[in-house]
């Protein structure tokens, strides 16, 4: 089987955030799937399975399945694409979060992804103490919580307690900001310490609260984001209102290529 890594949400090698991506040849256990992503040891490893015209997607940290991932569905289309294993112009994933689909755009892909827009909450006790700054706004969707702080330099200065996020109820925690740039409209740092993945370098489902949430602040539907890991990436949202959808752009390269080989039986 053949096994690729991808910086995703960038146009520069070793920037972004890397993914795995793992081409099946048939069904594989949930346990190997595991086993791979540990071993890969990244953000996300994406296995893909084709199934006529389409690909089921599935998506695994280090420690546990997720059920949404931009940068790793970005990368899958990515090698899609460039290793030929797909032709057209559009591919449609099937994944636990629906239907997903992603387009060439030049240079760029577009991805389609739900909104998951956020509610105000009374956060728990250990996701404020853990923050150790003030902030401006705390809300909750189905998979995270969002907090807005003071500005840029909070959110790239912030160091979280990850042995208090670590227990708090939620796949992870978003702090973003707007941005201090003429050219970006915010900023943010994605947290996910309770899936194994202390900081996440530049997170595409995010973005599917974080687009949303800064529509209604900045008042615009088109947004242009960046996400303040030390590899930093890059992102072009679209905000769908009528169709509770976004539009995620990104960039990819290709870092690795390779094939996992075989167990022997008996081992």
């Amino acid at each position: 089987m053949h096994i690729y890594i991808v910086d995703a949400f960038t146009d520069k090698l070793y920037k972004g955030n890397p993914a795995a991506v793992c081409i099946l040849e048939s069904e594989r256990s949930d346990d190997w799937m595991q086993s791979v992503a540990n071993e890969m040891n990244l953000s996300e490893t994406a296995f893909l399975l084709r199934q006529g015209e389409e690909f089921s997607l599935r998506w695994f940290t280090p420690e546990a399945e997720v059920d949404l991932c931009g940068h790793a569905t970005l990368a899958s289309a990515h090698i899609l694409w460039d290793e030929q294993y797909f032709e057209n112009n559009e591919i449609k994933f099937n994944t636990k979060s629906g239907l997903l689909t992603a387009t060439k755009q030049g240079d760029w892909i577009q991805m389609n992804f739900p909104l998951e827009i956020e509610q105000e909450s009374v956060p728990p006790s250990k996701l404020t103490e853990g923050l150790g700054i003030s902030f401006k706004y705390i809300g909750k969707n189905r998979l995270d919580y969002i907090v807005e702080v003071e500005d840029e330099e909070a959110v790239r200065s912030l160091q979280p307690n990850f042995g208090l996020w670590k227990s708090v109820e939620c796949r992870g925690i978003i702090v973003t900001s707007r941005s201090r740039r003429a050219d970006v409209d915010f900023v943010s740092r994605c947290f996910y310490p309770a899936i194994g993945v202390d900081e996440d370098p530049v997170t595409g489902s995010a973005h599917c609260c974080l687009g949303p949430y800064w529509q209604n602040k900045l008042k615009k539907n088109e947004l242009v984001a960046v996400q303040l890991s030390r590899r930093e990436g890059l992102l072009k949202l679209k905000i769908l209102e009528d169709d509770r959808r976004i539009l995620i752009l990104g960039q990819a390269v290709t870092t690795l290529k390779g094939k996992l080989l075989e167990e022997k039986r008996g081992c």
